[in-house]
């Protein structure tokens, strides 16, 4: 079976596939056509060779698969036809922050989200465990105890988190499309042709899933703050802030792993994971198989590009509707 480095994320009505050197963008339109974006990447890898040593890749890759992430939501709502929305136009705030620094006004929404994003998994990720935890240090005076109870309380939140999310009716049709992007990739890696028929047959579970990598994240971090002492609140989330990046490589390599290997241990390791993905992904619809195919083929520069005034159609099958924006790697 063959192996490959594409990943992939649902979107808005879409799927974001991720080759070594563009990613691309496929969303299904109200008109019902496919539009497909695509752009060049250079990752900072490229540039630094230092950034390819194990562990810091790792910690690159988790940073730019945010930026990256998050702009894709972005691009995807602006193709299903809402960026007239209100959700969507930036804030007066982020436009003089924007003018003021002299950027982009999407950066600067970016990075507002990518803050934001971090408070939030702080308070409840982080704080909030560590909160709950202190309570058992009336009766438990063992640290690594009190810490591996600190970590069983996080998982917990975590999984309550996507159960609840899970309910919502637009966070289900993304699910499908989750299950979409896995199915493509299964596809693709068993060397068969990436139609909807043969796409439709496989698992909506992949190891390299990002769920996964979140609940191997979760694991190691047990394991590493289990051995840190016991200390004050503060002191308790700026250590784990500071160990996080850490533990996003040493995550990523036992992601990469998975994806690389067959063997029973490493099944075993990536098992809950698995079971994970069935809250995080929902059997898709041929339509939605139709659309991350689409925006496999286009990152795997399948697709003959032809060049018109600093824009590129992709010509291919079924390519009505179809553009791809030409540009500069993030």
């Amino acid at each position: 079976m063959k192996k490959c480095t594409v990943g992939g994320q649902a979107v808005l009505e879409g799927v974001m596939m991720k080759a070594p050197d563009a990613m691309a963008i496929a969303v299904r339109c109200e008109d019902g056509t496919i539009d497909v974006k695509r752009k060049a990447l250079n990752p900072a890898s490229n540039r630094h060779p230092i950034l390819k040593l194990p562990i810091i890749r790792g910690i690159i890759s988790f940073g730019e698969a945010m930026v990256q992430g998050i702009r894709s939501l972005m691009d995807s709502a602006e193709i299903y036809g809402d960026q007239d929305s209100d959700d969507f136009k930036p804030s007066k705030f982020e436009t003089f922050i924007a003018k003021k620094l002299g950027k982009n006004v999407d950066d600067v929404i970016i990075f507002f989200a990518i803050l934001l994003a971090m408070v939030f998994s702080v308070g409840l990720f982080i704080l909030l465990p560590a909160l709950i935890a202190s309570l058992f240090r009336r009766w438990i005076e063992n640290h690594i105890v009190v810490n591996i109870l600190e970590g069983l309380v996080r998982i917990m939140i975590f999984l309550a988190y996507i159960i609840a999310v899970s309910q919502i009716k637009d966070i289900k049709r993304v699910f499908e499309y989750h299950g979409a992007e896995h199915k493509t990739i299964h596809c693709y890696e068993h060397e068969e042709d990436l139609t909807v028929e043969n796409a439709r047959k496989y698992t909506t579970l992949h190891p390299r899933c990002g769920t996964a990598f979140l609940l191997i994240v979760m694991v190691i971090s047990i394991m590493v703050f289990s051995f840190l002492r016991w200390e004050n609140i503060l002191i308790r989330v700026i250590t784990r802030l500071l160990l996080l990046p850490v533990i996003a490589g040493l995550s990523y390599e036992v992601t990469r792993l998975a994806g690389r290997s067959d063997s029973a241990i490493v099944r075993a390791i990536i098992y809950p994971g698995l079971l994970l993905q069935k809250l995080t992904t929902r059997e898709p619809d041929d339509d939605q198989l139709e659309v991350a195919i689409r925006a496999f083929n286009a990152a795997m520069g399948i697709y003959e590009e032809e060049e018109t005034d600093g824009e590129a159609k992709l010509n291919g099958p079924d390519t009505q509707g179809s553009t791809a924006l030409a540009g500069q790697g993030s």
